[in-house]
């Protein structure tokens, strides 16, 4: 028996030897390799943030103005996102920002020397089961110490499908 064990791990360390054995390929050969292009990224968001403060720093003035602080309590975040992230050419995405609306992508990119572009897109035609859209909500809305709130926010349905961010080095 100690036998057929000692073959048995022999035989699997040299395919494991000839399975890692790697070759270069040159440029040609490479040009001919395609596989898949982009990578897709999906969310079903739950986030809950305890609360968002801002304080005025400002010094209390002769007239009792300055200073103070308001509270956004309770802000939770939900529902489903979806996207893509691609490498565009140069001229892919000057045609991708002119069809966006950009006249003029020489304020930010160099249209005759820019390199390659990432783009995260949320797709456009993903589908969405009703009411699983973004949904962000406030539960109180209070200044400074008080207990009193003025109310709460909501914003229902945020529908980012169709959305398009693009990022590169210069």
């Amino acid at each position: 028996m100690q036998i057929i064990k000692s073959a048995v791990a022999a035989a699997l360390a040299t395919l494991a030897l000839s399975a890692s054995a790697m070759t270069p390929i040159q440029d040609a050969e490479l040009s001919t390799v395609s596989g898949q292009d982009g990578v897709s990224i999906a969310a079903n968001l739950n986030i809950k943030i305890d609360s968002f403060v801002y304080t005025d720093t400002d010094a209390v003035d002769a007239n009792g103005l300055g200073g103070g602080s308001v509270s956004f309590n309770g802000i939770k975040i939900n529902g489903l996102i979806a996207a893509s992230i691609d490498i565009l050419s140069r001229n892919s995405f000057l045609q991708a920002a002119g069809a966006a609306g950009v006249t003029n992508p020489g304020t930010f990119y160099n249209a005759a020397s820019g390199g390659d572009v990432v783009q995260i897109a949320i797709p456009a035609d993903v589908q969405v089961a009703a009411g699983k859209l973004l949904n962000v909500s406030v539960d109180s809305i209070k200044m400074g110490n008080s207990t009193a709130s003025y109310g709460s926010m909501a914003m229902n349905q945020i529908d980012l499908r169709g959305t398009q961010v693009w990022i590169w080095a210069h």
